[in-house]
């Protein structure tokens, strides 16, 4: 077989001289039974011959007309003996000596044909004469047919003996195909692939055919190469891999922490220097620098820094645009490696002087709004990865938000203060100023009075301005009872009970405090609304009602209710103005801020009613700590970004 026949050539050629063989032993085989099966009828009708010619020398001498049939019978034989009958079958074997023996009977036939058809018969004497000749001649036909039946027989038999030969040989034969061609290859992958479970990737098997096995063996070695390649790389894989999530471990840790830092940072000086500070070791750069910019882009303040030469922060505490490499961003600028190449070019000679060969600039923004520049300096060459620009990019994005938070907190409080501060200046105004503007009437008065000698007149006067002056003092009180009463988050009653308590001691009036229903806490800073109305109303109580009793109601609920009452003499509200005109308008002032509504129902000799209906809150707040006062002087951003913040706010 050639080498590079393929395995079902192989078998195919081994099955196909086995099927010849089988196949010519099969057909030697049914030739000679079939010649067998011949010459034994050739024998049967030659006996019956035999027969025949006895009984055609005693029909002879009975029956001249039986004699006829028989001698017709006897012609029919010798024509089926000469040219045989395939459907029995029937033939005289193809043998010389045969052909000769039955040429002899056929002869001699014809020479005692005529003898049994003649007229008159032959005598019985030369009938069993004629018959015995030609029995004799019959038998040695018979004899020669017998004798190559015998011979047949015997080739048979060695056929037979051939044929089970040949099977043993041929289950030999494909045994050992099977084994050389098939179990043999198939043993070589099987050894081989233990060996590869095992862990030995060196192993290979020998490819000396062409075939489907030597495509297996071939395919089984790239295999093996392949997984000794991966094996022999894959302990370094491992390192690389493990590297790379321990560094984007650190990463995340990394942004955690800033984060975290900057979410506690409480003034612009922490926030920046924590956050360079802690930048410059998680980059692990030379020098870090934070600079935020103008409204215009056009100059770079440095908020911090860390580690920056002490000469270059006085240098570059403020840069121009332009000026130098730091400070030159474009509204669309990225992320970007500054190679520091001469310290004779203008734009980079300082950061050149001192040592450093790369800066990276990463640009701050808060909602795509460039708001200013991170700077970190290397000594060393530098190419940060996508994921280390992906970091600086998100911790420029928190200090972004975090910055952009502590002015918001300012612009809050500065808000709270100058809402204060208004209301301060209102309530001086309408109360206090003009208290001052009436006792400077009644000192002009007074003074009059005294030039025109009036006695009566002087009296009245100083009367005038003593209760001015009261009136006065008692403005200031109630004006530093609003300012320093505090709201408890939890509940808002133990602050109205301290108000009623402050109230009843300045004026004497009993009060009572009535409280049904339940709900959540309000929230502080519709708590310090509400508790300034109340104040206001009984302000207006103790100015204007002359009562005897004040109550106030609380309904709690989904929707709160105060309601202030008061036995006083009351007033005819469409003809209401003065001070109590005054105060309506500065309650449902403070009432719009927190989107409630004031409603004053009264009618002269019936006191009077005053009812704050507040909003539907769906969430109050439940932290204790928001109800303590702001501290106005926490950090703040520096001008030009509280500058910037009223541009865009």
């Amino acid at each position: 077989m050639p080498k590079n026949a393929s395995l079902s050539s192989k078998l195919g050629r081994v099955g196909a001289s086995l099927l010849v063989v089988a196949l010519v032993s099969i057909g030697l085989t049914l030739w000679v039974t079939w010649q067998l099966e011949g010459g034994a009828a050739a024998v049967n009708e030659a006996g019956r011959m035999r027969m025949q010619a006895w009984r055609l020398a005693s029909a002879v001498q009975a029956s001249p007309e039986k004699s006829a049939e028989l001698v017709r019978q006897f012609d029919d034989s010798l024509a089926v003996l000469r040219s045989g009958d395939p459907g029995r079958p029937l033939f005289v074997p193809q043998d010389p000596q045969i052909r000769d023996r039955f040429a002899a009977v056929e002869a001699l036939w014809q020479t005692q044909r005529g003898q049994w058809l003649s007229t008159p018969p032959p005598d019985a004497v030369a009938s069993a004469q004629a018959a015995g000749h030609f029995v004799d001649a019959i038998e040695l036909l018979v004899f020669a047919i017998e004798q190559n039946l015998s011979r047949l027989t015997a080739i048979l038999n060695l056929f037979q003996f051939v044929m089970m030969a040949l099977a043993i040989a041929g289950a030999i034969v494909v045994i050992y195909t099977g084994y050389w061609y098939v179990i043999s290859p198939l043993g070589r992958v099987q050894q081989g692939l233990r060996t590869v479970e095992a862990g030995d990737f060196t192993t290979r098997i020998e490819v000396d055919t062409q075939d489907e096995f030597g495509q297996v063996a071939a395919g089984f070695n790239r295999m093996a190469e392949t997984l000794q390649s991966l094996y022999e790389g894959l302990e370094a894989k491992v390192v690389d891999k493990t590297r790379r999530i321990e560094a984007q471990r650190m990463r995340l840790e990394s942004l955690y922490q800033i984060s975290a830092f900057l979410a506690r940072a409480s003034t612009i000086n922490e926030l920046a220097h924590g956050f360079a500070q802690r930048v410059r070791v998680v980059v692990k750069a030379d020098a870090t620098v934070v600079r935020w910019s103008d409204e215009a882009s056009q100059r770079y303040l440095m908020l911090a820094s860390d580690c920056f030469p002490l000469d270059l922060i006085e240098e570059e505490r403020s840069l121009l645009h332009g000026a130098c490499s730091c400070g030159s961003l474009q509204p669309d600028a990225r992320t970007r490696v500054i190679p520091i190449v001469s310290h004779h070019e203008e734009p980079v000679r300082h950061c050149a002087r001192v040592g450093y060969q790369n800066v990276v600039s990463v640009p701050i923004r808060f909602q795509q709004r460039l708001l200013g520049e991170l700077n970190l300096f290397f000594r060393s060459d530098i190419a940060p990865t996508a994921d280390e620009i992906e970091l600086l990019d998100a911790l420029a994005s928190n200090l972004a938000s975090a910055l952009e938070s502590l002015r918001a907190s300012a612009l809050e409080r500065e808000a709270a203060v100058s809402e204060e501060r208004t209301l301060l200046a209102r309530n001086l105004h309408d109360s206090i100023a003009q208290s001052l503007s009436f006792l400077k009437i009644q000192v002009q008065l007074l003074r009059n009075a005294d030039q025109r000698g009036d006695q009566a007149r002087l009296h009245e006067a100083l009367d005038e301005l003593d209760n001015g002056l009261r009136e006065s003092i008692s403005d200031v009180r109630e004006l530093l009872l609003h300012f320093r009463t505090r709201t408890n988050t939890d509940d808002i009653e133990q602050a109205l009970q301290e108000t009623l308590r402050k109230f009843q001691h300045q004026t004497g009036l009993p009060t009572h405090l009535q409280v049904e229903g339940h709900g959540l806490p309000l929230p502080p800073d519709t708590q310090v609304q509400v508790l300034h109305v109340v104040q206001e109303a009984m302000s207006n109580v103790r100015k204007h009602a002359r009562a005897t009793q004040v109550i106030l109601e609380v309904f709690k609920g989904p929707s709160w209710r105060f309601v202030v009452r008061d036995n006083g003499v009351g007033f005819d509200a469409s003809k209401a103005a003065g001070e109590s005109h005054v105060g309506m308008k500065i309650m449902r002032e403070r009432a719009m801020q927190i989107g409630a509504q004031v409603e004053s129902v009264s009618s002269p000799g019936q006191g009077t009613t005053v009812t704050l209906s507040l909003p539907v809150y769906e969430i109050a707040a439940s932290d204790p700590a928001a109800a303590d006062a702001v501290d106005v002087a926490a950090a703040t951003l520096p001008a030009a970004m509280l500058e910037r913040a009223g541009a865009h706010d």
